[in-house]
């Protein structure tokens, strides 16, 4: 191991070997919103620090441990690092007023940042997709995007996910909710931890989200929100559930799911597994029709989720295996006195045809560049001497089906390499190619 630097802990470089699994579930997910109508936006990575403490919440976990803040040294301002991104999306959509053409179906896609104690499946540099429908009030909505996760799942072929669901209820059913859980911890404070005493009178929905063991038994008898919800509160979530059911999603009502982001209301969900060790959680999201008026836009409903990348390909290896490494088609060998113009013209025409094409750069014996050639996992090698610069023809030598090797023309190619190899895809560009070696 080198000696000089290091990647910062907790952030990790993503190496050729693994890379190809970040492009094909990157790949994935692209078709996969694309398909329910979503479009792509992106946000810069710092943001200012007052956009996640007025959203998120100044009593969270997030805010009070986690965020990567510091003042700018040349104009004082205070910034972050982004540790998630529906606030920073709300804050695009509203300073490029977004909303003025009717309701808005966004997804996003990139790294996010958090100061917390790095373990497998959880980084200071992670990766989440998450979406945002913005502007629709209905359960409708709610349903759709729970669908979409249920159907990525399927796509994915990741190993039994639950579905865990609750109501917030409405900001007036909270603060009765909340008045009663203060009385009620008050009561036991001695049960309590320091963290939950501090957040007893400041936030104390979040001690119903405490990992305490010791605490459980007395998070599981606190007042229940399904208790103070008014008749809207209780409609809309009736009817997400009855849409789940017509949809055949299974699924647990969780009463103590109230997630760790204050700007949640109504609907949250989430999408938990035990297939990595500890029940962990795959997706989250819910309703935040409150946010985009705290954030200084006009009262506008909204709803979205998002999932780590990290855990998602963890998830599948899990359940597949590596997905092997993905190999050029056609491996290009080239050897003699001023054949390299020559060798990367036909390369270019492979590639133009649609093959994706390995050119064997640095020289070398036609032995050793055969050797690489079958060691590369592509399923044709191109062959360019002296004598095929001369005809202005190309040697082909497969290298996994049956055949014999044989030299064809360059209008001949297309035809020759096709019962070894599948195009993939042809690149736009139609470099030009002479057929008359003279004029090499």
């Amino acid at each position: 191991m080198s000696q000089g630097f290091q990647a910062v802990r907790g952030m990790n470089d993503i190496l050729p070997a693994t890379s190809h699994e970040w492009e094909f579930l990157e790949d994935t997910l692209r078709a996969w919103v694309a398909s329910y109508g979503y479009r792509q936006l992106r946000t810069p990575l710092l943001e200012p620090t007052a956009l996640f403490t007025r959203s998120i919440g100044e009593v969270t976990d997030i805010v009070e441990k986690e965020m990567y803040s510091f003042t700018d040294a040349l104009n004082g301002e205070q910034l972050t690092l982004r540790p998630e991104a529906t606030a920073s999306s709300v804050r695009a959509v509203l300073q490029h007023n977004l909303l003025y053409p009717g309701p808005q179906r966004l997804w996003y896609l990139g790294p996010m940042f958090r100061h917390e104690r790095p373990q497998k499946g959880r980084y200071r540099q992670f990766h989440q997709c998450g979406v945002e429908a913005l502007g629709y009030a209905g359960p409708d909505i709610d349903a759709e995007l729970i669908l979409m996760t249920a159907r990525l799942w399927r796509l994915l072929d990741l190993p039994a996910v639950e579905l865990q669901i609750n109501t917030l209820g409405s900001a007036e059913s909270r603060q009765q909710h909340r008045e009663r859980l203060i009385a009620y911890f008050s009561e036991h404070v001695d049960l309590l931890d320091e963290d939950a005493r501090r957040r007893m009178h400041s936030n104390p929905l979040r001690i119903l989200d405490t990992k305490n063991p010791a605490m459980q038994a007395l998070v599981e008898a606190a007042p229940r929100l399904a208790d103070e919800l008014d008749d809207a509160s209780r409609l809309h979530f009736q009817t997400l559930c009855a849409l789940l059911d017509d949809a055949g999603v299974p699924y647990v009502i969780n009463h103590r799911l109230v997630r760790g982001l204050d700007y949640y209301n109504a609907t949250v969900f989430e999408w938990v597994t035990d297939a990595l060790g500890a029940q962990g959680t795959v997706c989250a999201g819910g309703r935040y029709d409150g946010l985009i008026p705290q954030l200084g836009g006009k009262p506008t409903p909204a709803a979205g989720f998002a999932m780590g990348l990290e855990r998602l390909l963890a998830l599948r290896e899990a359940r597949h295996g590596p997905r092997p490494a993905p190999a050029p088609q056609v491996y290009l060998a080239a050897s003699g006195e001023g054949i390299t113009a020559y060798a990367l013209r036909v390369a270019e025409l492979l590639r133009d045809l649609g093959y994706d094409t390995l050119f064997h750069a640095g020289g070398g014996s036609f032995k050793s560049q055969l050797k690489r050639a079958d060691g590369s996992g592509a399923e044709v090698c191109a062959i360019i001497g002296d004598q095929e610069r001369a005809d202005g023809s190309v040697a082909l030598k497969p290298l996994r089906g049956q055949g014999e090797q044989h030299t064809v023309t360059l209008a001949g190619l297309a035809a020759a390499i096709a019962p070894w190899a599948t195009p993939r895809s042809a690149l736009p560009g139609n470099p030009d190619i002479p057929s008359d070696p003279s004029s090499q």
